[in-house]
């Protein structure tokens, strides 16, 4: 595992947000979801899809607090546009949990 210095952590912006949309990606060549999460004011709402289906639905992802990456690049993914990172670990099988907080926060909290 290569290290790296606490400067360069800080460059990763991981932030809270609530999921207030998600659908199925049936365009997606693993099954998958898009999610379109808000930041809070200064930020605002951005999508990205994730393969997590095993676990949720988009039904069970609306209202969800989540943490993601808000300053990578955009990446289109097929025909939909993801404009930041969700985060999630691997279960036991290899599916994607996501990472948020254990209480509620407010939209936008960065990570320290």
């Amino acid at each position: 595992m290569d290290n790296i210095s606490f400067d360069d952590f800080l460059k990763v912006d991981v932030r809270t947000g609530k999921v207030v949309r998600a659908e199925v990606f049936p365009e997606a060549r693993k099954p998958a979801i898009k999610l379109w999460i808000d930041f809070g004011d200064d930020i605002g709402v951005k999508k990205t899809s994730a393969q997590i289906t095993v676990h949720y639905t988009p039904d069970t992802l609306v209202g969800r607090q989540v943490m993601a990456v808000v300053n990578f690049p955009p990446r289109q993914i097929g025909p939909f546009m993801s404009e930041v990172l969700v985060l999630g670990v691997p279960d036991e099988n290899g599916a994607i949990v996501l990472v948020g907080p254990d209480q509620p926060t407010p939209a936008g909290g960065r990570m320290h």
